[in-house]
């Protein structure tokens, strides 16, 4: 791993348990243009994908969706960050990495992305955050990865990148960056951890 130069993150599921804030979120929306609860499967989408993504898929209806996005701008998305747990060991991860390796974020966030930072004090943690926002074609492309690439002007397998869904793994395949998978044993990756503080060992800290 001594070729390594630069360390990226994916936000949910990595940096953060957000289940409980996502089902939170979502289920708000949907309630508020009367539709039941996320299902299982609804949750599953809804937790990989841009939240632009995940209203076209929950509200195939235009007009429905036009009433959900209208709906989600307007909503304040600070109630909802007491619901985010912090992963364990993140903060003293970070400040262990830092400076030897500059530390990014590839997430499919949007706007929501610099608020939770600023929430639990990350910012200047981070030397690049990428959002969807940010990039034409969000993960599971590899545009994020790319970005990232470019902007450390590094090759593709000096970037380890940590993630745990399949369009992580997507995304870092077809950028050739180094995946690590997350608590998800299914992915296909060149590591599997199951705790952030593994990252010492991988990377000889």
């Amino acid at each position: 791993m001594k070729h390594i130069r630069v360390v990226a993150f994916d936000c949910d599921g990595v940096m953060f348990d957000t289940e409980a804030v996502n089902k939170a979120y979502y289920n708000q929306i949907l309630q508020h243009v009367n539709k039941p609860d996320l299902t299982s499967d609804q949750f599953a989408f809804v937790h990989m994908h841009t939240v632009d993504v995940a209203i076209s898929y929950l509200f195939p209806d235009k007009s429905e969706a036009a009433e959900a996005n209208a709906y989600r701008k307007q909503m304040p998305y600070l109630p909802f960050l007491e619901k985010m747990e912090i992963e364990p060991y993140l903060k003293p991860l970070l400040h262990r990495l830092r400076p030897t390796y500059p530390t990014a974020i590839a997430t499919n966030r949007t706007n929501t992305i610099q608020t939770v930072l600023e929430a639990h004090g990350l910012v200047d943690l981070f030397d690049l955050v990428v959002s969807a926002r940010d990039v034409d074609r969000p993960k599971p492309h590899p545009d994020p990865l790319n970005k990232i690439l470019r902007h450390f002007g590094i090759e593709p397998d000096q970037l380890l990148y940590i993630g745990d869904s399949e369009l992580d793994q997507m995304a870092a395949e077809a950028a050739g960056a180094i995946l690590v998978a997350y608590k998800s044993p299914s992915l296909r990756s060149d590591f599997h951890i199951t705790s952030l503080k593994e990252l010492e060992h991988l990377l000889e800290l």
